[in-house]
């Protein structure tokens, strides 16, 4: 793993999140904003096992590639999908896709939201 894998594999969870943010928009609430709205983020607290922390290597690079930290120094993206709209399982569908793809590369991640 090095700093550009990071970069890529960043944009490429949010690439998935909006994808996943679309489809459950269009085919969950057909195209509406609707229901509770909230906020959805992502997580990221392990790469191959090992805790990641803002002085380790991955965390370094994860700050580099502009992703933060929350009040926990747990590493965290917001609202991956950078979708437009406010309803709180849209944006989870998304941060779960996000969730996934860091999965995909030997990360930790969890998606997680709450209500507005």
């Amino acid at each position: 793993m090095n700093e550009s894998q990071i970069v890529e594999i960043i944009a490429e969870a949010e690439l998935e999140a909006n994808k996943a943010a679309g489809k459950f928009f269009d085919e969950k609430l057909g195209g509406q904003d609707n229901y509770p709205c909230g906020f959805a983020w992502v997580y990221i607290t392990n790469f191959d096992g090992k805790n990641i922390t803002g002085n380790t290597k991955v965390g370094k690079w994860l700050k580099n590639a502009g992703v933060r930290q929350d009040y926990n120094r747990m590493f965290q993206i917001w609202n991956p999908a950078a979708f437009g709209c406010q309803n709180v399982d849209t944006l989870y569908a998304g941060a779960q896709a996000a969730a996934d793809v860091f999965k995909k590369y030997g990360f930790t991640a969890y998606a997680d939201s709450r209500l507005d």
